[in-house]
């Protein structure tokens, strides 16, 4: 088992997101997405995940980040891009460390964002030459991140399946980001790998996440690749159908990557985000998910 997680085999957690439940009352008036973060904090204890996360609830994955990035408004890039003059999910992150002791902080990744967002200003030529500048306000905010005690930091990159991104650009802006921490590294790309494995494979991440159940296809990738000694974040449950998938069928896919990969090299997750599933569909997905995780344990 990976010295930097915690001591159990196919431990399971989140990619990250959450359906975002609103509260009422004086509490969610100040802030309205206060009680939708302790709702996804107490619903991934409660299913019994073990690496969880703040729920991500504050918006999409690109407005969250951009929205605070001085040189971006209203996802314009309108100037040069410096970081955030505060943490953007440190406080999010907190709240959710003071519930659990294993948490993952997520940061969308540079070229996802950078692909996001329109360039109204002739200091950038292109998005990759947005990229690095992306990476640098992103890495303070993963420093950030660190101090605040997650176990693991994942760095979101779906953009990496389709193509369109100069992966050669994105390593670098991974590794900007990574190489000035000292806690293990995580990069999730969902979507088809076939056309792009390889060159994801020559990031320096510890931990590779990917989806396996809606792309079972996947999985038929890394029969002859070295993973040189990194962990996959094993996608296991269909985060774009609303239908709950038994325990059964969970621990079938879970077993065919134990067959693959081998246990202690998994951890264990659904296929990407949760957020636009139903409350009760996102927790009995998640409820299942660590049942399965944990019969398929049990019989290791």
């Amino acid at each position: 088992m990976k010295a930097y997680f915690i001591n159990k085999v196919l431990a399971t957690t989140v990619v990250g997101s959450y359906p975002v439940v609103k509260g009422t009352g004086i509490k969610a008036f100040f802030d309205p997405f206060g009680p939708a973060v302790e709702t996804a904090v107490s619903d991934q204890i409660s299913a019994g995940i073990d690496i969880i996360s703040d729920g991500q609830v504050r918006g999409d994955m690109v407005s969250v980040f951009s929205g605070k990035l001085p040189g971006v408004k209203d996802q314009d890039v309108i100037g040069k891009i410096h970081p955030a003059s505060r943490p953007i999910t440190v406080a999010d992150t907190k709240y959710a460390r003071s519930k659990s002791l294993y948490v993952k902080g997520i940061i969308t990744g540079p070229s996802t964002l950078a692909h996001g967002l329109h360039i109204s200003t002739s200091m950038y030529r292109n998005r990759e030459e947005i990229v690095p500048d992306i990476a640098a306000a992103l890495a303070t905010e993963a420093r950030y991140l660190e101090a605040a005690g997650v176990t693991l930091l994942q760095i979101d990159e779906p953009i990496f399946s389709t193509g369109v991104a100069d992966l050669a650009v994105g390593k670098q802006a991974i590794e900007l980001i990574t190489g000035s921490l000292k806690i293990p590294s995580c990069m999730h790309v969902c979507g088809n790998l076939a056309n792009t494995i390889d060159d994801i494979l020559k990031i320096n991440v510890n931990v590779l996440d990917f989806e396996f159940s809606k792309n079972p296809a996947n999985l038929e990738l890394f029969g002859s690749r070295d993973l040189a000694g990194r962990m996959i974040g094993y996608g296991c449950v269909d985060s774009s159908a609303e239908n709950v998938e038994s325990i059964n069928e969970i621990k079938k896919r879970i077993e065919k990557g134990v067959e693959v990969f081998g246990a202690k090299a998994m951890l264990v997750d659904p296929d990407c985000g949760l957020r636009m599933r139903s409350r009760e569909s996102a927790f009995w997905k998640l409820k299942n998910m660590a049942e399965a995780a944990k019969e398929v344990r049990l019989a290791l």
